[in-house]
């Protein structure tokens, strides 16, 4: 993230995100004080693990076949963010061919919004991949657990289908049949997850409500879990939203069936997906939500986050960001753009801004 959307990550024994239940508890420790206060001279050493990269690739090397992804030539968009630092290893060690730009880390300026959108893959990354006749282009977030992508031909392909791809391969292999996702994910999912006879669990947004859910589950029952942003957490690999190892998993799945990234990306029914966003105070959502409700009362709602309404060939969400004070409505519709139901929802929430 940006420095000023910067905070600490914190994970369990089991190497997984805190779940909603531990989080609480270590914020109870910090608010309660149930800590030692020490002088500064006793606060103790700090230690570097110099090998973590290495390891992290040992990891790598148990799950995918390097051998084999050699073939591809790729172009990465590090978004100055620390992929570089794993791929240039992994190039080095496994003699695959990632061939990186914005690669200098930074802390603070970056090349471009360090977001994992189509967007912003269309701005720098598409237009070069053809033109450096790469296999595939792959834009990071900064701390890499997050993916986006462009075919060969230089199209900018929507965050939401890194999700889609990975579910649709992890259904097929096994043994895992649910896919985990959030009510602000593409439906594409549900006819993903049905040709294979699985099925889609919809949570809140935020990665604590997607670890909350795999722990209600055995490992084994879990095909993928993640976000249409493109975060995706792997079973196979671990249970940790991890941009890397989901960009060698779509180039996995390339190389096995044999096909081109556009080829594979054509081979999905097209959904259209509109985002928006418009300041508001929280204190005044339940009115909001209730006048939306009100007005189209064929849909099917949801209020396990916000609002979800849904039609046979559509839908709408309109939540309050986490981290921002405003809400977002995303709203899809399989095939042509949504834009008549998108406007009047963000007509309808502008006009609790006055």
């Amino acid at each position: 993230n940006r420095a000023e959307w910067n905070a600490l990550k914190f994970f369990g024994r089991n190497a997984t995100y805190l779940s909603t239940g531990e989080a609480g508890e270590l914020l109870d420790i910090y608010h309660l004080k149930k800590f030692a206060f020490v002088e500064w001279s006793r606060i103790g050493k700090l230690s570097a693990e110099t090998g973590a990269v290495d390891a992290y690739l040992d990891t790598l090397a148990q799950v995918f076949d390097f051998e084999r992804l050699r073939g591809f030539r790729v172009l990465v968009d590090c978004t100055n963010g620390t992929s570089s630092i794993i791929l240039r290893r992994m190039n080095a060690r496994f003699g695959t061919e990632f061939m990186l730009i914005n690669e200098r880390l930074e802390g603070r300026q970056f090349a471009h919004d360090p977001a994992t959108t189509w967007k912003a893959v269309e701005l720098q990354l598409a237009p070069l991949v053809p033109h450096v006749r790469a296999d595939a282009g792959f834009l990071f977030d900064i701390d890499s657990d997050r993916v986006a992508f462009a075919t060969e031909t230089g199209e900018a392909v929507n965050e939401e289908m890194v999700l889609v791809l990975l579910a649709d391969a992890a259904l097929e292999d096994g043994p895992g049949n649910l896919v985990i996702t959030n009510v602000s994910t593409t439906a594409l999912l549900e006819e993903v997850a049905a040709k294979h006879g699985g099925k889609v669990v919809r949570v809140p947004v935020g990665r604590q409500a997607a670890i909350d859910a795999l722990n209600v589950y055995r490992p084994e029952q879990v095909a993928v879990a993640g976000e249409g942003t493109g975060a995706v957490m792997l079973p196979q690999f671990r249970f940790v939203y991890d941009g890397i190892a989901s960009m060698l998993r779509i180039l996995t799945i390339m190389e096995r069936r044999g096909v081109t990234l556009s080829e594979l990306v054509g081979g999905y029914p097209k959904y259209s997906i509109l985002k928006g966003k418009i300041p508001l105070e929280s204190h005044r959502l339940p009115e909001m939500l209730n006048e939306i409700e009100s007005r189209y009362p064929g849909g099917t709602a949801m209020r396990s986050d916000g609002l979800r309404i849904d039609w046979p060939d559509r839908w709408v969400h309109v939540r309050v960001s986490q981290t921002e004070p405003l809400v977002r409505v995303i709203c899809e519709q399989r095939g042509e753009e949504p834009r008549e139901l998108f406007g009047e929802v963000m007509n309808i929430v502008r006009s609790y801004t006055a």
